[in-house]
């Protein structure tokens, strides 16, 4: 029973809009209420242990209350949580960032993934003079206006194409086409002039998983450069997850500018944007492109992305094989599972992250992922969550492990999918 969660979420409704700080947490009847956090779980509440297979959505690497982490930020704290001048602790950051991330030769570290791409299209902007975007379809890049446009994650979730308060002389300038589709991306470029710059997550962590098809971010960097516009790796989600260089190392690719977070502090407030010198040389104050931000580079978030990337680099030949290996373990089990209860489904998987579709369809794009059945989807995390399985409550979130993870939460996920895919057959 989540007495405990259920009095809690009727009190939030009273002062929280819709209960939650945000829309992804929500599910029916009511979000469960989390008290603590150590490894790979969660308590509520109410006493109730859950293995946690979202991890803040992919910010925990390295897992709930990582020591090095912890330790970092702890003496760090004792000197002092907030300047708002610099210190030597963000050249030290700056430096492990291009160190593991080559095609950013400069980085300015921020707050949020949304404050990241926002800053990376601001500059694409600033250096092409040119107004309109691009973006693909089921990208989620944050929520503002000029993204927020047919996006995934919390938005398709709630089945929000535009949002009620955006700009519609805004979201004008911001194309959108189907991901995986270079034949469309060069149409619509050969159409349109004044394109800024082309935004993509390499790997769609936010409808649900889609992985680029053979040579597509390839041909991603070659039609870029034929049409001479930047191209914006968001790697919020996928850089240090899918590789300790990201997506672009494991594909080979070199963008004009990248944006991290999540991963990046490990459950600690942070992001970044970087790239080419002439491209990040337009920032304010030498340039003309504005940034600003009171809480950028502060030192507890610095600190914990420092240890973090440390932890990362230092076990990176242990921490990677086994997140694949896992990944594939759960996988394979999963797809036999469906497979032997004759549910129609596809499994999409790649490094740390997977994530099950209830369709018979390869899903490639946004219109493919829209197909599954989420109704079948919130009875599996439903049912999941029963038996102390907790995993994104959307079909257009991503499952994702983290090295506090043991062969034990393993063996129990394995268990509790069985159970409840024979539920979601019935």
């Amino acid at each position: 029973m989540l007495n405990n969660s259920k009095k809690l979420f009727s009190d939030a409704k009273k002062v929280i809009p819709s209960g939650v700080n945000s829309p992804v947490r929500y599910f029916e009847p009511y979000p469960f209420f989390v008290k603590r956090s150590q490894g790979s779980s969660l308590w509520d509440e109410d006493g109730n242990q859950f293995v946690d297979f979202c991890n803040g959505y992919g910010a925990l690497l390295l897992g709930h209350t990582r020591k090095e982490i912890i330790t970092a930020v702890s003496n760090q704290m004792k000197k002092g949580t907030l300047y708002t001048t610099p210190t030597a602790l963000e050249i030290e950051l700056s430096k492990l960032i291009i160190n593991n991330f080559p095609s950013m030769k400069k980085v300015r570290t921020m707050n949020t993934g949304a404050e990241a791409t926002m800053t990376a299209i601001r500059l694409a902007r600033g250096f092409t003079k040119k107004k309109k975007i691009i973006k693909f379809e089921g990208c989620y890049h944050g929520a503002y206006d000029t993204v927020l446009v047919k996006a995934g994650s919390g938005s398709a979730h709630n089945g929000i194409s535009i949002s009620d308060g955006g700009l519609d002389e805004v979201s004008r300038n911001t194309l959108v086409v189907p991901y995986n589709d270079i034949d469309e991306l060069e149409k619509t470029l050969s159409k349109n002039k004044d394109v800024a710059g082309l935004i993509v997550e390499p790997v769609l962590a936010n409808m649900g998983l889609v992985l680029p098809e053979k040579n597509f971010l390839k041909d991603l960097r070659k039609i870029t450069n034929q049409f001479d516009i930047p191209l914006i790796f968001d790697e919020v989600v996928n850089g240090f997850r899918i590789s300790e260089g990201g997506a672009q190392q494991k594909f080979g690719i070199k963008p004009d500018i990248t944006t991290l977070g999540k991963a990046l502090g490990n459950g600690f407030t942070i992001s970044a944007v970087g790239g080419k010198n002439e491209i990040m040389n337009l920032l304010s104050p030498d340039g003309k492109v504005y940034q600003a931000s009171t809480y950028a580079g502060n030192p507890i978030s610095v600190a914990a992305a420092i240890s973090s990337i440390k932890t990362i680099n230092k076990i990176k030949n242990k921490l990677y094989p086994k997140l694949e290996r896992y990944c594939k373990i759960m996988v394979d089990e999963i797809d036999d599972l469906a497979t032997d209860y004759k549910i129609p489904h596809t499994i999409n998987s790649i490094a740390s992250m997977f994530q099950i579709f209830f369709t018979n369809q390869k899903v490639i794009d946004y219109k493919t992922s829209k197909k599954s059945s989420t109704k079948k989807f919130h009875k599996l995390f439903t049912n999941l969550l029963k038996n102390g399985i907790f995993t994104a409550p959307s079909q257009y979130e991503t499952v994702f492990l983290s090295d506090s993870h043991t062969d034990q939460n393993i063996t129990k996920a394995l268990g509790a999918y069985g159970l409840s895919l024979k539920a979601v057959k019935n």
